[in-house]
């Protein structure tokens, strides 16, 4: 094939040892054209497979990169086409396939029920137990949605959330979305509506308000699987939905929204938050507007910062971080052929058997070494920290949230004594950011001296604030 500055190959039917898609989709023949050259690029295109139909295109740049992923599109996947424009330019060659997926209905509404009604009176004892000073001003109504939404994939399944509403006649209410932290055993998700749980900061906004919303994401709650933890296409594609069935939800239960949409969460929350603003200011202008948004103490530099940190041999306060993700990036990209095969004895049969959905963060870090470098192969670590385009940092830097511009105004929320997600990942996305041409953006450290548990209220309760001046 003749070279050119912006020549591609396609290799249809791909579907390598440890790499093929799930067993709920397929490869499928394509064909690819190129384009005018003025105007460069190349299109794929393939045979439809029929309605309920989808398709996802991914790509390698080298068949040593050992993973697939989801090149830059103007629109998302799947798309129900059976055609896509590739316009970037590069010099390099590039390999793509096409994954058929079962079409999704993407937030549709599965089910909604009441889970309970809490007083104002009940409320102020819980936010009295908290230590919370916020006065509540109605009561609130707890309900789980289940809804239909999409796999790492593009896949149809189903996801979970709570949605919480002030009973209240007439009031116009703005949308709040809270993201929530790391959750290692799938019934502690907000639908559960355990009230020590996040979901609290879901009430606290709605008993002064607010419609809020507290997504699930996938593989927790009601939603199948194991949940792909930090990685960022799924925590925004299960949070777009989510909001989707909330609006859907109101409007068929008498609950007027206003135009206002806020976004927020915390450590992971912080990530998903990034990753929901960065989907929605993308992909989807034509339903959703953002007021303000408020992603804190999250890992927006996973293949950068945060790499480094975990690879400096630093004694990390929660190790069990690094395993979670990566067991999770095993499940979505496929680094090995199992998670096993990436672990140094003794972790490679102690481990895995701990993220069955039943084990907190704090058991599972008991049965982890300080250094968790120390959990990996010696040549996997080895290979890691020396190659550049090793598997695991290709995933990490597809997951990073700082190579974009947000247009939302977006306040940064982290303390500087963060040790689980150090403070480098917002300065990062700060500079970027402004470098971008961002000008609604800042980085405000509410508590210095606090841990990345102690920052978490400083950082929601100013957050909250911000909102409540723009609702």
């Amino acid at each position: 094939m003749k070279s050119t500055n912006w020549i591609r190959f396609y290799l249809s039917l791909l579907c390598l040892a440890g790499v093929g898609p799930s067993a709920h989709s397929q490869t499928t023949n394509a064909v690819v054209t190129r384009l005018n050259p003025s105007v460069g690029g190349w299109q794929l295109g393939w045979p439809s497979s029929g309605t309920g139909s989808a398709f996802t295109v991914q790509f390698q740049d080298s068949l040593q990169d050992g993973i697939w992923r989801l090149p830059d599109s103007p629109t998302p996947f799947p798309v129900s086409s059976n055609s896509w424009l590739d316009l970037s330019l590069t010099n390099a060659a590039r390999f793509f396939r096409v994954v058929s997926v079962p079409l999704a209905q993407r937030g549709k509404v599965l089910s909604g029920g009441l889970s309970n009604t809490l007083s104002t009176a009940t409320l102020g004892f819980l936010f009295k137990l908290a230590g919370v000073s916020i006065i509540p001003q109605y009561n609130v109504r707890l309900y789980k949605l289940v809804y239909e939404t999409i796999t790492p994939l593009g896949a149809r399944t189903q996801a979970s959330g709570a949605l919480l509403l002030p009973e209240t006649a007439g009031l116009m209410l703005p949308l709040v979305s809270y993201q929530h932290g790391t959750i290692t055993q799938t019934n502690d998700a907000p639908s559960s509506m355990d009230l020590t749980g996040e979901v609290s900061v879901g009430l606290a906004f709605a008993t002064t308000g607010y419609a809020a919303v507290v997504p699930d994401y996938l593989g927790l709650g009601d939603s199948p699987g194991f949940h792909p933890y930090h990685h960022a296409r799924s925590e925004a594609t299960a949070c777009v939905d989510m909001l989707r069935a909330a609006k859907t939800f109101c409007a068929a239960n008498g609950f007027v929204l206003t135009n206002r949409l806020f976004l927020c969460g915390y450590s992971q929350g912080g990530h998903a938050t990034m990753a929901l603003l960065r989907e929605l200011e993308t992909f989807h202008t034509n339903e959703f507007t953002v007021t303000a948004c408020a992603p804190m103490a999250g890992a927006y530099d996973l293949s950068g910062v945060t790499t480094s940190n975990f690879l400096s041999g630093a004694t990390p306060p929660n190790p069990y971080y690094f395993f979670y993700l990566l067991a999770a990036y095993q499940n979505v990209y496929h680094l090995a052929g199992s998670l096993s095969n990436l672990l140094a004895s003794p972790y490679d049969s102690t481990l895995p058997p701990l993220l069955d959905g039943t084990r907190t963060g704090s058991q599972i870090n008991t049965n982890l070494t300080a250094d968790p470098t120390k959990i990996l192969k010696p040549q996997y670590l080895a290979d890691f920290r020396s190659n550049p385009r090793h598997p695991l940092r290709l995933a990490l830097q597809e997951n990073d949230l700082y190579r974009w511009r947000p247009r939302a105004p977006v306040r940064l929320y982290h303390c500087a004594a963060d040790q689980d997600v150090i403070i480098a990942n917002s300065q990062v996305a700060l500079a970027s950011f402004q470098a971008l041409g961002a000008t609604q953006v800042q980085l405000i450290d509410p508590l210095p001296s606090a841990g990345h548990s102690g920052c978490s209220e400083p950082s929601l309760a100013l957050a909250k604030a911000w909102f409540d001046s723009l609702r």
